[in-house]
């Protein structure tokens, strides 16, 4: 598995593998490490089923709730300290979970976790808007990709190590991981912000923000936004395992056959998206984008097709193995188009509010998704997630110019 090179003037291969692709794959290592151990973590604090799920839920609205604060952070005292404080917090909770005495202590930490993931993936991405040049599609498909590369080896890890040791363990392991992840980082990450790129002092604290809104509202930027939370809504069933409930309503299966079919289709996607990274970086963002969300529509589609008609779990496996490849096209490729797009006095926020409506995006695309197989069926819940991702396409295809050209020819801020 190769890492995409450094741009002329910014980063070397050798800084960019210790302070983003080797921490997003630990910290993807650490976070699919703890995941096994929550739900039985949760359950040991005699809860009911109902409530034992808040603990999910905290960790998604600490992360969202994260996204305009940490942008506006970013834009007011740089990256470089909010991507060395992510890590260490998101270590100190984690020793905290491992710790807790009560189920909502333990919704406290799993809240603050979610805001500390935020700040590492936020500064991060806002780092490489500074800095990536024409190779940014590649770093940020990469930091995907390390991020994806990691969670596929954890749960067996955290299931191990919770069954022979204790069911606290993977918190810990996470937590060290995490500081292990940042210890580079505090030699090598440099500030980006350059002084064109971040407001006069006055400026921000008096101005700043209107100076934001007035960019957000310019209609570009709502196309945009509009773009990204069609493709959140498609996005959000299938990361969030509503395909995984599906399959197992449908067909019946086990724990072992969900098992195999997930890290199976799962691991398709990780090598789809660093080439998607290389191929929006050397044929344009429009060219890689648009085809992608068709094809996840197609797939989708197919899927409809598969619960109308009731045909074999082989069959639906063959169009899941379509659907988590498209995926991998758009999933990273999304935030390359944001990083394109931020406005360079407001960039923090732009990708501060570029991740919130993900986030919501991926909230309400699980819920919409089990309220129409409920009420009209799987199929039409199918089709409703292809259309979105339709429709994202389209949009993209009529309403956003290509932006490679345009990095491609802006200069790269030289490095600290």
């Amino acid at each position: 598995m190769s890492v995409p090179e450094a741009p002329s003037g910014g980063e070397s291969r050798h800084q960019l593998v210790l302070s983003l692709y080797l921490p997003a794959f630990i910290l993807g290592l650490g976070t699919s490490i703890a995941a096994p151990a929550i739900p039985v973590y949760a359950r040991s604090f005699d809860v009911s089923f109902g409530v034992a799920a808040l603990v999910l839920v905290a960790n998604g609205l600490g992360s969202a709730a994260a996204t305009l604060p940490i942008g506006y952070l970013l834009d007011r005292i740089g990256r470089r300290k909010i991507v060395l404080a992510g890590p260490l917090l998101t270590a100190l909770t984690s020793f905290l979970v491992a710790a807790a005495q009560s189920f909502p202590e333990l919704l406290i930490y799993r809240f603050i976790a979610g805001w500390a993931l935020q700040m590492w993936v936020l500064g991060r991405l806002a780092m490489i808007t500074d800095r990536g040049g024409d190779r940014r599609g590649r770093q940020i498909t990469g930091l995907y990709g390390m991020d994806s590369a990691g969670r596929l080896l954890g749960p067996a890890v955290g299931g191990f190590a919770a069954a022979a040791w204790d069911i606290r363990v993977p918190f810990i392991l996470y937590g060290v991981l995490a500081l292990v992840a940042i210890i580079p980082s505090f030699r090598l990450v440099r500030e980006t912000q350059t002084d064109a790129a971040a407001p006069a002092r006055g400026e921000r604290a008096d101005g700043g923000g209107r100076l934001a809104l007035a960019t957000f509202l310019a209609w570009p930027l709502l196309v945009l936004f509009a773009i990204q939370l069609l493709a959140s809504l498609t996005r959000g069933a299938i990361w969030g395992g509503t395909l995984d409930l599906f399959v197992v309503y449908a067909y019946g299966v086990g724990p072992e056959v969900l098992g195999v079919l997930v890290t199976a289709t799962s691991a398709i996607g990780v090598p789809i998206t660093f080439a998607a990274g290389h191929l929006m970086d050397r044929f344009g963002r429009k060219a890689t984008l648009v085809p992608g969300l068709a094809l996840l529509s197609g797939g989708l589609i197919s899927m409809a097709a598969i619960a109308y008609l009731g045909l074999s779990l082989a069959v639906y496996a063959a169009s899941l193995f379509w659907v988590r490849a498209a995926l991998s096209i758009t999933s990273g490729s999304m935030q390359v188009l944001a990083s394109d797009n931020a406005p360079a006095e407001a960039r923090g926020r732009f990708l501060g509010a570029w991740r919130l409506i993900a986030e919501i995006g991926q909230v309400l695309s699980p819920v919409t998704f089990a309220g129409m197989a409920d009420a009209l069926g799987f199929a039409a819940a199918f089709g409703f997630l292809g259309c979105t991702s339709l429709g994202a396409a389209v949009l993209l295809g009529v309403g956003v110019r290509d932006t490679k050209r345009q990095v491609a020819r802006a200069p790269t801020p030289s490095g600290a």
